[in-house]
């Protein structure tokens, strides 16, 4: 079979072999350090709290994407999402501050420079994470202990401190790993990380969904069967999303320098259909978190903002879904305009004696990449959207919640980009070696 001959081939190649051991051992590390609970937090006044709490909404969201160590508060409870927070901060300080701009632009040394801006931005945020993290599980924790499921915790100062220090040192190593898997691994280390933790909840998730089908009536195995169905197929749109391209030709004026001749060839821009990727639904849950921070603070309480809050922390709320969805596609048309940049395009174009064919270079040029950066954003931004809103419509067909993640959402974008940007790196390897590529079929291509 092919896939057995490309696995043998790719075994046969060490400098890929070494990478991929080489990553799947600090992966193991990772979900190691998963499962060992912060010191001084009792793990049994845990599975009560957790029992009691049935932990979920936006808290299952945070615990997919630490691979279950948010809930079981281990000393990688904080996860990566901490750096990723602080890398969008300084990517858009980039964008709108001088010096930040200065600093993309000088190369490898700017970019040096920047990587240790966005470790310290981290360090901060996780200093106040921390802490925050930390007297949410005591409330929770005595919460259930009110009820008779758990014992009083009591965390006092000194050990608050000693904790959040265990926290931060344990978010900071996650972050470290990424950055060796990066360096010495595949593919992209800190997707990577993340990729783990969600589909580690993926076998749970799925036996509960088995074992619920099996003592209902409504359906049962059949509608089981439906459910893969529907996940295939959508992952199956995910894909096209992520990999859905505008090709633009460019045609390059011939040069002769000395007895050689330069450019003449024609060339095509791939235009993304989704270029701001998984961003518009980051920064749509960051805005949708508020409500439900609200909604923490004025449990039990009466009132228009008591109501409001307790209406947009629903994630499976329809007016929650509506505004989210409406959301992503404000945040797509604003991500997509501050990193596809037409005139920036255009220049690098003229400068190099390059024209799309049939339009004038310059003004015009960018003004042509700019309309069609309108038209395929347009689709892309309501697909980006509905596949953001499908965990809801799983919801409502009665899937469990944990499963009905999978369906959509930023996990399942995440896991599409990441696999497909793994498998890619993989080809890249076999075809320097000249072997046949994993992806030479499956390839989505654009007009």
């Amino acid at each position: 079979m092919k896939l057995i001959e490309n696995i043998k081939n790719i075994w046969k190649i060490e400098d890929l072999r070494e990478r991929l051991v080489i990553t799947f051992l600090f992966i193991l590390v990772y979900r190691l350090g998963c499962h060992i609970v912060v010191p001084g937090i009792d793990p049994m006044n845990l599975s009560a709290m957790r029992a009691f709490t049935n932990n979920s909404g936006l808290m299952q969201l945070l615990d997919m994407f630490s691979g279950g160590a948010f809930s079981q508060a281990s000393i990688f409870a904080l996860g990566i999402m901490p750096y990723i927070t602080a890398s969008i901060v300084i990517q858009l300080a980039g964008m709108v501050i001088p010096s930040f701009q200065k600093l993309q632009r000088e190369g490898e040394s700017g970019r040096v420079k920047l990587n240790q801006y966005t470790r310290y931005l981290t360090v901060l945020i996780l200093l106040v994470q921390a802490p925050a993290y930390l007297v949410n599980l005591q409330y929770q924790v005595n919460a259930a202990a009110a009820s008779g499921h758990a014992q009083v915790m009591n965390i006092g100062w000194l050990n608050m401190v000693f904790m959040s220090l265990v926290l931060t040192a344990g978010a900071m190593f996650i972050m470290w790993l990424g950055e060796k898997i990066t360096d010495k691994g595949i593919g992209n280390g800190i997707s990577m990380i993340i990729l783990v933790g969600i589909i580690a909840r993926l076998p749970g998730a799925f036996f509960q969904e088995f074992t619920s089908r099996l003592n209902t009536a409504q359906g049962g195995l059949v509608m089981l069967l439906i459910e893969i169905i529907v996940l295939f197929a959508v992952t199956a749109g995910a894909v096209m999303l992520v990999q859905g391209t505008r090709k633009v030709p460019v045609q390059y004026a011939k040069r002769i320098v000395g007895n050689k001749q330069y450019g003449g060839a024609r060339q095509y821009i791939p235009l993304k259909v989704n270029a701001a990727n998984v961003m518009p639904i980051i920064f749509a849950q960051a805005l949708m978190f508020i409500p439900a921070t609200l909604a923490g603070f004025r449990a039990g309480g009466e009132g228009f903002w008591a109501k409001f809050a307790s209406t947009f922390s629903d994630i499976n709320g329809f007016w929650y879904n509506v505004v989210y969805f409406l959301l992503i596609l404000a945040f797509t048309y604003f991500y997509t305009a501050i990193t596809v940049r037409p005139t920036q395009m255009a220049e690098e174009m003229k400068k190099n004696s390059g024209f799309i064919p049939g339009i004038k270079p310059g003004k015009k040029t960018a003004e042509y990449i700019d309309s069609i950066m309108s038209r395929i954003t347009l689709p892309g931004s309501l697909f980006l959207g509905i596949v953001a809103i499908m965990p809801a419509f799983a919801r409502f067909f009665g899937i469990n919640q944990q499963f009905a993640q999978f369906f959509g959402g930023t996990s399942l974008l995440i896991m599409v980009g990441v696999v497909l940007d793994t498998l890619q790196q993989i080809e890249t390897h076999l075809q320097m070696h000249h072997y046949d590529g994993l992806m030479r079929s499956g390839r989505i291509k654009g007009r």
